[in-house]
């Protein structure tokens, strides 16, 4: 994790490797109540499972919409050594709340039988388009 990353929705710079994804979904209360202006923090590898530890490429924040609503445009992750594709994320609903540290990971993947971290819990819904990838994962937080 490297702290103060760019606000943006796009996480995509010229020349990053991967197919194209669009990762949407919702951020919700324990109350199943939208939470408007949640922060999302996320950070991944690219499509060769390369990490920017030197700057902030594939690398972003953002806020939900006011519907609780967030859109992601970014690349589908590649595999690196003990670990299968996954996108971290960081959530916080407001600026007095705790901060929720995950990982979102992908539908049939043969490393997620071998990733000691994985979960089933945290696999998108995943649907092939002719523009890429569309992944949804709604968040629930277990504060207000």
């Amino acid at each position: 994790y490297k702290p103060n990353s760019p606000e943006r929705t796009d996480l995509r710079d010229e020349g990053t490797a991967g197919e194209r994804l669009t990762l949407t979904g919702y951020v919700f209360s324990k109350n199943c109540e939208s939470l408007a202006g949640a922060w999302l923090d996320f950070w991944q590898a690219d499509g060769n499972g390369v990490y920017d530890n030197a700057g902030y490429k594939l690398r972003g924040h953002q806020f939900t919409d006011k519907t609780g609503k967030y859109v992601l445009e970014t690349v589908v992750p590649g595999e690196y050594p003990g670990r299968t594709p996954h996108i971290h994320v960081k959530i916080m609903a407001n600026d007095k709340s705790p901060i929720l540290t995950s990982q979102l990971y992908f539908p049939f993947e043969q490393r997620n039988q071998t990733d000691p971290i994985f979960n089933q819990a945290l696999v998108v819904d995943l649907t092939d388009t002719p523009e890429g990838k569309v992944a949804r994962y709604n968040f629930v937080l277990g504060t207000n």
